[in-house]
């Protein structure tokens, strides 16, 4: 059974820098699209970033373009977020994601079949 774990959330004021981490067990993620989703309260999950099989290419929401990178280390099964210049507006709860059942597929936005339970980031104005 795959799991993600997502690590890294806490609190934060504005302008500062976070790196959320997702470390994945029960099977090798390398060939899988990975993903970072947000869900702010009372609204919707929304997509923050996508990236590849082999961390090549990624894709990132509006809204954190320029401010957030997304990697991966397929030696470790882990995927990463670095989060720079947070706003109040970033405040979510972020989860990670994994899609395991289109090997090496170039949908960076999904869809994803396995998720982490997320990560709480509260950035203080």
């Amino acid at each position: 059974q795959v799991q993600l774990v997502e690590s890294g959330g806490g609190l934060v004021q504005a302008g500062d820098s976070l790196t959320l981490s997702c470390a994945g067990s029960g099977r090798s993620l390398s060939s899988s699209t990975m993903g970072w989703f947000r869900q702010a309260p009372g609204k919707e999950r929304e997509f923050v970033a996508g990236i590849n099989w082999s961390g090549d290419r990624t894709d990132y929401a509006d809204s954190v373009k320029g401010r957030c990178t997304i990697s991966r280390d397929n030696a470790k099964n882990t995927m990463y977020l670095q989060m720079n210049s947070l706003k109040p507006e970033d405040t979510a709860v972020y989860y990670c994601a994994a899609d395991l059942r289109n090997p090496y597929s170039s949908w960076l936005s999904g869809p994803f079949d396995y998720w982490g339970q997320g990560t709480r980031v509260t950035v203080s104005s």
